[in-house]
């Protein structure tokens, strides 16, 4: 079995006790992964796009960032790629070369911006990547029926291909689509509850974030043949990195630049969301804690029109009392935790240390991403 020696971080002890990772980004060898899954990915995945019926194919190349709102070329941010990345590596584990994962990359690219076009609208938000997001730009009926198609696009590529192994990557794919959409309803359920456990917690943004990523790096695998115990142990890796994923959005949805992540600043507060650092605060105990409690307490009975009359005070106030409660503190600390059990999954699989080192290389770019 193929295990990665030498040391490459240093470590720090967690909230719980445990000894926890701090990870340090190879830059040039992430660049490098992102920039393949662009370059392979994007010319199928427009050529999908381009099957839709207009106004939806402009709609949809608006919303991934080739065109402005006037319908220009652009040269617009469209995304990190660590899912088309993920794609592709996995194509790799199953000694296949990384073109066999595209079919499963643009898939699940597809998925994933589906879920982006409906999460906006849903949460109200009106920027993404620096600028308006589609329902504020073309209007709510088009972001959603824009996203649908691209969910109908995502299991048409995958299928189109006619193998057994297209089938159970497209089984795998709709699973994990499910998923997402019990994860999001949970979401909007816990904006409206005093209380959300830190389990309750975990598990929606499990179903929220990592059941596709999970699909991500097994799909490609999945299409190179792969059985399907090396397909679980890579879905396994790409849950947990989903978790850690997560946990680091949700503070950049709170602490996060506005410049880095182009959304409102207190984003996730303004919203009411349940997320991570509120949850934990809440459990903490102690005098912050217990404050935060009764001023959510509140929040939650005032209308969206109080809420967002609120100042840029009240909101830091309330970013405060999270961070004095512990709740930024243990959601950071989560964030490494789950990366070390993504990365410990991967010492299950034989495979070249080098597409190992690639792996864990992006594990690592997830957790300390823009913080």
């Amino acid at each position: 079995m193929t295990r990665r020696t030498g040391a490459r971080t240093s470590t720090s002890i967690g909230n719980r006790g445990e000894t926890v990772a701090s990870p340090a980004i190879d830059t040039a060898s992430v660049t490098a992964l992102l920039e393949r899954g662009r370059t392979l990915a994007t010319p199928v995945l427009r050529a999908a796009v381009a099957r839709l019926a207009p106004p939806m194919d402009t709609v949809a190349a608006y919303h991934f960032g080739w065109i402005d709102a006037a319908g220009n070329p652009t040269t617009g941010d469209s995304g990190k790629a660590v899912r088309p990345a993920l794609a592709l590596l996995s194509a790799e584990v199953a000694g296949q070369v990384p073109e066999v994962g595209v079919p499963g990359a643009v898939a699940v690219e597809l998925v994933h911006n589906f879920s982006l076009l409906h999460d906006d609208l849903m949460d109200g938000d009106e920027q993404r990547r620096h600028r308006d997001t589609v329902w504020k730009v073309h209007g709510p009926a088009q972001a959603i029926l824009v996203g649908d198609a691209l969910f109908a696009l995502a299991n048409e590529i995958l299928l189109e291909l006619g193998t057994v192994d297209a089938g159970r990557a497209t089984r795998r794919l709709t699973l994990a689509t499910r998923k997402l959409i019990d994860g999001q309803a949970q979401d909007i359920s816990y904006e409206h509850r005093e209380r959300v456990t830190v389990e309750e917690c975990l598990e929606m943004e499990g179903n929220k974030t990592g059941a596709l990523l999970a699909c991500a790096v097994s799909i490609g695998a999945v299409l190179g043949g792969a059985d399907d115990r090396t397909a679980d142990i890579l879905e396994r890796y790409g849950y947990h990195l989903g978790l850690a994923f997560q946990a680091v959005d949700d503070l950049l949805g709170i602490w996060g630049d506005p410049e880095a992540t182009g959304k409102q600043t207190w984003s996730d507060l303004r919203q009411r969301k349940k997320s991570l650092p509120v949850v934990a605060a809440l459990a903490a105990g102690g005098p912050a804690s217990e404050r935060l409690a009764g001023i959510l307490a509140a929040d939650a009975k005032k209308t969206e029109t109080e809420i967002a009359d609120f100042t840029e005070e009240e909101f830091a106030s309330r970013a405060a009392l999270i961070e004095e409660a512990g709740g930024r503190e243990w959601t950071s600390q989560e964030a490494r935790r789950q990366h070390a059990t993504a990365v410990a999954a991967l010492d299950e699989i034989d495979m070249p240390e080098s597409i190992r080192g690639q792996l864990v290389a992006l594990a690592d770019f997830v957790v300390v991403r823009e913080r």
